[in-house]
This record gives structure tokens, C-alpha cells and sequence, in this order.
């Protein structure tokens, strides 16, 4: 070998895809292609095709693309924080950054639908919403939002659904954080909705059919809201407090107050700043709500055996049942961050977070004493943990501050702004109170004489954290086994095959994730100076730059953090550049029968009208169908929204022509990017037709699913849309044009984990993401052909081929045996596999993504999974075993099935060990099949006894 080929540059891309050399040729044979190029040639329509190399670099290896990163993240300079505006440093504790964030066993698991696999992390969401409970005083809680912003807005759309009051306005406390108005201007807009901005005094002189009020104001200021809120709700409205997470530890909560809803963020429970995120927003509610909530509820339930379990509760909620009906577009919470803050509760517990909480508060006291008694003249004197300094040498200390490493709020041109945290010390109220008094500080003395600032009134009487969890773990082994015990009880991809389709559950690489916790990305507060914050912005602008060389568009917002956010981004981008050309009127989307769940609700939440587009038999788009809609509301047509390839796993091949109509008759392709993984290196969104595309780089590009969040879905836009993307009005988003209001909190949305998708297209190259996108659609092909062995692949192309993911039908067997495809993918967990996704896009079936990543071995694993159920399916069509006695209905067997009577058709061993590798590397499920409808009709969100688990 040369010197350059011991160098092995390429050799990440065998370590992210799966089959070796050898092993593809056994697959193409099996799938009787004499080639990839060929598998692709017979896949993809050959008028998409891209023809080319991707404008890529070559590919890095591991250890030179960290090093890379890391001279590009060394440009940021990451002083001590004190602006405040909704982010503050943080300390995480070591053993749950070790043991959770830096854990593949809680952040490649997937969202908890197949929820007798997913215990462990029910339970610490369980927790979570125990904690919000607590800390606002109301009845229910969800399982996390995606930033506070957003949650804001959710709440104002919650409340015009539960109010009785006729009117369209919603009042909106003034001293709201600017990044939350922003956000909630996009929303209000297009839901019709009147926004009116004023002190919380002014609430009670209007008709508002709900209000939101900021506590503690943005500028730190404490008032007391209960007027305020009463006020509002003797005229039928509906009030919403957004509420500083660690500030509720030490001040009255907002149900004392009389709010209907709490919202907020949990970053100040241990998530790190990350420039802006990603952080768990937390949503609380009375009780009466819980049928309007947005987002998801994790339940108390019962398995078969009467013992207690978690699920997800009202789970008839859920997007892709409600769709357009739906409460919300929001088809991701943020799991990974909520589990941090709620084992930050766990791990400190009430007398911790009050130690934390009091500290924070006395740093500030002292601080304000100290600039008062030097004659200094503060904002206000009411206040939790943010001062504001009037000061005419506002700028002197400013310049001085960042000198000596310190980052403050430039509130106006005298008026300085400075938030205490978790992480201030002694020392930094030293030279805090040195800065802004020109003289040394004598703490002690300064200690002694401060007095507190929170009123009497508003001083925290009730009790948090009270149950078991938050009073047990406090050593850390307590807390690393009992985190362990959790991790155990939840399948994730470091124990097997994720095949969920349309959910790309790929591999996330070690190299990938080791950036997000470096400190140069992780302590960056989102709005920290933009001299400050240079490496940042390269890593966000060479990402984009990758993407666009991906996707074909002109320019790419990286602000929506979720894929549902993409979603309404692109909407919105394409509703104001019809506004903008006097289209305004334009309100019709077409949707296809077969398109995720989200897109109607997205198309609802932006005021358009949904007309659904037929598919025919083969599950394609019926073009004759869209056509003639198209036509028939060519005056009004705003948008199609199409996934490619089709949410069938098919690539159709009339997709040109399917753009090419809705263009002819003046509306827009907004193109879902959920099955992208399909197309890169191969073909792009933008040459295919499409107008604007969201991106879920949580999917294609790598970033793990966390247990159901964090995700990002930034979108690529052709030119003609790019000047109507969104704008942040705290921190400018370069390239965005002025004025264009936010989607999210921050400018770029969950940018600490954006690392991660760079770092894959680094180590990939144009090669690698090429290669990946064919070894997906072979793996996919190879799963079809040895499955149809067993039973009906539902949809294929014009060639018989798949394209990453292929549907098979259980519905002819249900309607033999009674065997459900619940059945199935409860017997999959006896196997060591989560289930396929389930009933979607089509029910009874279950569709099968197998990416890129998985080895032959696991593919071959999964296959003796399903042909054995394929035969126990037989047992019971033939009556050797009974409809209603069988491994299949009683499925999943758990620990408890191990030992005591057995009164079954079939051998234990069958039940529990039902293959010889099931023997080898049992996953075993914590209980045994959970009633959903018990669970639905008695809904518990908050935390059960310790003995209802024995």
C-alpha cells in the first residue's frame, strides 16, 4: 500500500455504514441487482437525477475533523455570562453529564410509543412533570416544549380554544422577554389574533379572551400578578404566567396567583446555554385543559399483570390521527433536556435547589446594596436575581466588564443590566460590585447588612418536591444506579435496530457528538456579543454552506428546532412572499392522503385551508386528482406540501410534473424533508421542483433523537424566499431581511447540537454521503425482498423497488388470525427489537427503515424476528393456539413471566426466548403489556407512591 492509502482517509464511511464490501454484493444478489448504480438506475426516476459529485470536500478522518472544530470553536471567546434575558449558565452535575448527555443509552432511544420499552425514561419525564407540578402549583403538566418562546405561543392558542370570551385580542404583558414577542407576532398573525402589549396595570382596561404575563419581568422586576390575572379572568379570559424556573423555588407560584397556565424554560436546571439550546420548555395547566394541552403527557397506567406502568396519555392526540384538528404542529418535545432538569431536581432535591436558589437571590441583594450604598441608583428594588444599574458611565463599565471577562446587558444607552446564576461565585460579586463602584467590596460586611428583595408577599410558602424521587438520590451512587435502573429499562440503538420509518434512526457517531459539550459551544449565551461568538457563526455558515450543496437552495435558516418548526417556516415563508406580492388571499394548501400528520396541522396553524390530494392504487399522488384541485383553486392556491419519496417509501415518477402543476397555477412546493435520507448525493429537493424544504437533522444528518427531542428542521429556500425567512429581534440572523419576526427563541435554534451534523458531512465527504444514501436504499430493497418472503410489501415503483423503506401489510393476516399488528410489535420486544412504525401512513401495517448504518447481521436478526412471527401467526391461524392465549396477544413478556405459574399453550421458553440469539442478549421489557385505556380514562400525571411500583 502507498503512504496514502495507510492514511485511510475514507475509512469513517465504513465505520458509519454498516455492510462491508462483501457483504453488499450477498444483498445485491439477493435483491437481483448486478450493481448499485444499477439498484439506483431502477429506483429513482432518471430525470432527477443529479449526475454529478455533490460541491463537497473530500472526506476527514475522525481525528483531523475534531481537530478542525476545534480550531473553529477556540475563534469563540466565552466570557462569564451575566445578561440574563431567559439563559444563564448552569452547573451540571458531572454524573448526570456523564451518564445521560454523554450517553448513547438515553440519547439514541427513540420517542416512547412502544411504551413497555421505554420505562426508564417515562419515569424520569414523570418526574419532570412532578417538578413543573411543584413549582407552579397547578394540576397537570406536559412532557416538555420546545423553547419558551414557542410554549408562549402554545399557550396563547390554548387559550383561545378553552376560553368562553368572543374576542380575538390577547394581552401581553410588556415586560414579556423580547424574544418571546417576537415568536408569538408570527403566531398571532396568522391565527387572526389582535396582540396587545401593555403593563400588567393596563390588563383589566380591554376584552381579552387571555393574557400572558412575565415573572419575573424581563428586567428582573417582581410584582405581584394576582390583580392583574384576576382582572383578565373576570371577562372569560384565559391567563398564562411565563415563569423563571429557578425563580419559582423561592417566590409564590403562578396557580397561587390565579393563572391558568405555566410556562417557561428548564435550562436553569443543568442544561448547558448551548447559544440558545437545545432546552426543554415546561407547559402546566388545570386539569379542566388537559384535552386542549399541546405537546405530550406522560400517564400513570397498568400492565396486564395490575402492576403500575407509564405511558403516554391522550395519545388520541397525537398529529397524525388529529391532523388538522390537531392541538399543535409540535411532533417533538425535548426529552434529553427535560430528563437533565428533572434528575437535577432528583439529584439536589428540594433543600438543594433552595440552597442554589437562595444563593442566586442573595448574590444579586448583595450586589444591589453595594452599588445603592456606593450611590448608585437601581431600576427597581423588587427583584429575584437580575439588577439593572442606572449608570452614566454605562459605557466605561461596560467596556471594563468585557475586559475583565464579563458579559453584561446593554439595556440602553446609561442603564446596565446584570443577571446572577448558579454558577456566579465570590469573586464574581467582587469584581461585579469593583466594576460598577469603582471601589473594592468587602463581602462579608456587604453580607451583613444587604437585605432580601423579594416582598414578603411573593416569598415561596408552599412545598416542592416532596415526593420520594427528589429525596432519596442525593449521594452519587444513589443517583448513578438509579439512573442506570432507568437506563435498563429503555431499548435504544447501543442495544439494536431502531427500524422506524420515515424516522432514520442512523448511527450517531461518537465523533460526532463530542463537540456539543466542549465549552466553547456549550456555555455561549445566544445573545453574548457577535465579536465573541465568530467560531459559532463559522460552524453555523459552513453547515449551511453543506446544506445548500445538499439540498440545491439558494440559502438556509437554521432557526426552526424541530421538524414540525421547519414545517411552519416554510408556510410562512411562502405566505409572505405571496403577501408581498399582493397574494395575500392565497390560503389553499394541497395535502396528499398518504402526508405526515403534521403537515395539516401546520397548514392550520398558518390559516390555510386544507384540500386533500388523492392517491392511487400503487399510493402514489393521484396527478389527475391534484390537478383538478390545483385548477379548480388556481386563484387561491397557496402551497402543496409533498414528502419525497413518498411517505409510502416510493419514488414516484411524476414528481416534475406534480411541481411543475402547482407552479403553473401560482402556488408554491414546500417539499417534507422527512425522507431526505433517500435522496442525498442522488438527487435534490430545489432541481427536483421544490421551493422551500425542511431538513430534520435529527433524521439524515445524525443528530440522535434523544429519546423524543432534541431535533432540528432548518429550511432551504430558492431566492425568490429567501428575504422572508425568519429574523430574530434580539440578535440579528445574517442574510435574513429586517423586520421578518422569529419562529423559535434563539436566532438558530438548538445551535449546540448543530456540531453534530457538521462533523457527519465532514467525515463523510461528497463520497461518503453518496455511498450512505445508496447502501440506505439497498438495505431497504434487501429488507423488502427477504420480508415479502413472509408477507405482502405493500407500495413499490415502477420497477418493484423501494426506496430507503418499505411497508408491509398485516392487514390480510389480522383478518385470518385476529393477530394485530399491536400484537406484532409488542412480539418484537420478546425478540430484542422496538417495533417498525406502526399504522402509519397506512394502518395495519408497519413501515420498515433499516438506514445505512445497521449491518448485515442486524438485518439478517431482524428477518429471523419477523419469520418467526410470521410462523407463530400460523399457530394461531391454524387453532393450534388460541385467539386469545398466545405469545402473540399476551406479548410483551417481562421479568415477571420468569418464574410462578404458567398456565399458557405455550413453553416458557418459548415465550421469553423465542430465537437462540434472544438467549445470548436479552433486552428485557419492565412490565408486561400497559392498558392504554385504562390509562386514558383515569389520567395521572404526577408522580404515584413508591409502593404503587412494587
Amino acid at each position: 500500500m502507498s503512504l496514502s492509502e495507510l492514511f485511510n482517509r475514507h475509512e469513517f464511511i465504513a465505520r458509519h455504514i454498516g455492510p462491508s464490501d462483501a457483504e453488499r454484493a450477498e444483498m445485491l444478489a439477493v435483491v437481483g441487482a448486478p450493481s448499485i448504480d444499477a439498484l439506483v438506475d431502477q429506483t429513482l426516476p432518471a430525470d432527477i437525477r443529479l449526475n454529478r459529485r455533490l460541491d463537497l470536500p473530500s472526506p476527514q478522518p475522525e481525528a483531523e475533523a475534531l481537530a478542525a472544530l476545534k480550531a473553529v470553536a477556540s475563534k469563540n471567546v466565552v466570557n462569564k455570562s451575566f445578561i440574563g434575558l431567559g439563559y444563564y449558565p448552569v452547573l451540571t452535575p458531572n454524573v448526570i453529564l456523564r451518564n445521560v448527555l454523554e450517553n448513547p443509552g438515553w440519547y439514541t432511544a427513540y420517542t416512547p410509543y412502544q411504551a413497555e420499552i421505554a420505562q426508564g425514561r417515562l419515569e424520569a419525564l414523570l418526574n419532570f412533570q412532578q417538578m413543573v407540578i411543584d413549582l407552579t402549583g397547578l394540576e397537570m403538566a406536559n412532557a416538555s416544549l420546545l423553547d419558551e418562546a414557542t410554549a408562549a405561543a402554545e399557550a396563547m392558542a390554548m387559550a383561545k380554544r378553552v376560553s368562553k370570551s368572543k374576542s380575538v385580542s390577547f394581552f401581553v404583558d410588556s415586560r414579556v422577554l423580547p424574544q418571546t414577542l417576537d415568536v408569538m407576532k408570527t403566531r398571532a398573525k396568522y391565527f387572526g389574533f389582535e396582540l396587545v402589549s401593555g403593563h400588567p396595570e393596563e390588563a383589566g382596561n380591554g376584552d381579552y379572551f387571555g393574557a400572558l404575563f412575565q415573572y419575573p419581568g424581563e428586567a428582573g422586576d417582581l410584582i405581584d400578578l394576582t390583580p392583574h390575572i384576576a382582572a383578565i379572568k373576570a371577562k372569560g379570559g384565559v391567563v398564562a404566567v411565563a415563569a423563571d424556573v429557578m425563580a419559582l423555588v423561592a417566590l409564590k407560584s403562578p396557580a397561587e396567583m390565579g393563572a391558568d397556565i405555566a410556562l417557561g424554560n428548564t435550562q436553569r436546571f443543568g442544561v448547558p446555554m448551548g447559544f440558545g439550546g437545545p432546552h426543554a420548555a415546561y407547559f402546566a395547566f388545570k386539569d379542566e385543559m388537559k384535552r386542549s394541552a399541546p405537546g405530550r403527557i406522560i400517564g400513570v397506567s397498568i400492565d396486564a399483570k395490575g402492576k403500575t406502568a407509564l405511558r403516554m396519555a391522550l395519545q388520541t392526540r397525537e398529529q397524525h390521527i388529529r391532523r388538522e384538528k390537531a392541538n399543535s404542529n409540535i411532533c417533538t418535545s425535548q426529552v434529553l433536556l427535560a430528563n437533565i432538569a428533572g434528575l437535577y431536581a432528583v439529584y439536589h432535591g428540594a433543600e438543594g435547589v433552595r440552597r442554589i436558589a437562595a444563593r442566586i437571590h442573595r448574590l444579586a441583594a448583595i450586589f444591589a446594596h453595594a452599588v445603592q450604598s456606593a450611590g448608585g441608583k437601581l431600576a427597581f428594588d423588587r427583584f429575584f436575581d437580575t439588577v439593572q444599574v442606572d449608570a452614566p458611565k454605562a459605557d466605561a463599565i461596560y467596556a471594563a466588564a468585557l475586559a475583565a471577562g464579563y458579559n453584561l446587558r446593554r439595556v440602553g444607552k446609561t442603564v446596565l443590566g446584570v443577571a446572577f446564576h448558579e454558577a456566579a461565585t465570590e469573586a464574581d460579586l467582587a469584581k461585579l460590585i469593583e466594576l460598577f463602584t469603582g471601589k473594592p467590596a468587602d463581602i462579608a460586611q456587604l453580607d451583613a447588612a444587604a437585605l432580601d428583595a423579594i416582598p414578603a408577599a411573593l416569598k415561596r410558602e408552599s412545598a416542592i418536591l416532596t415526593h420520594p424521587v427528589f429525596n432519596t438520590h442525593h449521594s452519587e451512587h444513589e443517583m448513578l444506579r438509579y439512573m442506570k435502573k432507568l437506563e435498563n429499562r429503555d431499548l435504544a440503538m447501543n442495544h439494536s435496530m431502531i427500524s422506524l420509518g420515515s424516522c432514520t434512526m442512523k448511527l450517531n457517531a461518537t465523533s460526532e457528538m463530542i463537540p456539543i459539550t466542549w465549552p466553547e459551544f456549550a456555555n455561549m449565551h445566544p445573545f453574548a456579543p457577535r465579536e465573541q461568538t465568530v467560531g459559532y457563526l463559522e460552524m453555523i455558515e459552513g453547515l449551511q454552506a453543506q446544506l445548500k450543496a445538499i439540498t440545491g437552495f439558494d440559502a438556509i435558516s437554521m432557526q426552526p428546532n424541530s421538524g414540525a418548526q421547519g414545517e411552519y417556516a416554510g408556510l410562512l415563508a411562502i405566505s409572505r412572499y405571496h403577501e408581498s406580492r399582493g397574494d395575500g388571499h392565497r390560503n389553499i394548501c394541497l395535502i396528499p392522503q398518504s402526508a405526515h400528520g403534521t403537515n395539516p396541522a401546520t397548514a392550520q396553524m398558518m390559516n390555510m385551508q386544507v384540500v386533500v390530494v388523492k392517491c392511487d392504487e400503487a399510493g402514489n399522488v393521484d396527478v389527475a386528482d391534484l390537478k383538478a384541485k390545483a385548477e379548480q383553486h388556481a386563484a387561491n392556491l397557496a402551497a402543496l406540501m409533498i414528502t419525497y419519496p413518498s411517505t409510502h417509501g416510493v419514488f414516484e415518477q411524476g414528481i416534475k410534473q406534480i411541481c411543475e402543476i402547482v407552479h403553473s397555477h401560482g402556488g408554491q412546493v414546500y417539499m417534507d424533508g422527512a425522507n431526505l435520507n433517500a435522496q442525498v448525493g442522488l438527487t435534490r429537493p430545489a432541481d427536483i421542483g421544490a421551493d422551500v424544504s425542511h431538513m430534520n437533522l435529527h433524521k439524515t444528518f445524525c443528530i440522535p433523537h434523544g429519546g423524543g427531542g432534541p431535533g432540528m428542521g432548518p429550511i432551504g429556500l430558492k431566492a425568490h424566499l429567501a428575504p422572508f425567512m425568519a429574523n430574530h429581534v434580539v440578535a440579528s440572523v445574517p442574510g435574513a431581511e429586517e423586520g421578518q419576526s422569529a419562529v423559535s427563541a434563539a436566532p438558530f435554534g438548538s445551535a449546540s447540537i448543530l456540531p453534530i451534523s457538521y462533523m457527519y458531512i465532514a467525515m463523510m465527504g461528497a463520497e461518503g454521503m453518496k455511498q450512505a444514501t445508496e447502501n440506505a436504499l439497498l438495505s431497504a430493497n434487501y429488507l423488502a425482498t427477504r420480508l415479502g418472503e413472509h408477507f405482502p410489501v405493500l407500495y413499490t415503483g415502477a420497477n418493484g423497488r423501494v426506496a430507503h423503506e418499505c411497508i408491509i401489510d398485516l392487514r390480510p393476516l389480522k383478518a385470518a388470525s385476529g393477530v394485530t399488528e399491536v400484537d406484532v410489535a409488542k412480539r418484537l420486544m420478546d425478540y430484542g427489537f422496538h417495533a417498525p412504525t406502526m399504522s402509519f401512513p397506512v394502518p395495519g401495517t408497519l413501515m420498515i427503515e433499516p438506514t445505512e448504518s445497521e449491518p448485515k447481521a442486524e438485518l439478517d436478526r431482524f428477518i429471523a424476528a419477523m419469520a418467526s412471527i410470521r410462523a407463530e401467526i400460523d399457530q394461531v391461524q391454524t387453532g393450534a393456539w388460541p385467539a386469545d392465549n398466545n405469545p402473540l396477544c399476551n406479548a410483551p413478556h417481562s421479568k415477571a413471566d420468569i418464574a410462578g405459574e404458567w398456565n399458557r399453550p405455550y413453553s416458557r421458553e418459548q415465550g421469553l426466548f423465542p430465537l437462540p440469539y434472544v438467549l445470548e442478549n436479552k433486552f428485557w421489557p419492565s412490565v408486561n403489556r400497559i392498558d392504554d385505556v385504562y390509562g386514558d380514562r383515569n389520567v395521572v400525571c404526577s408522580c404515584p407512591s413508591t409502593e404503587s411500583y412494587m
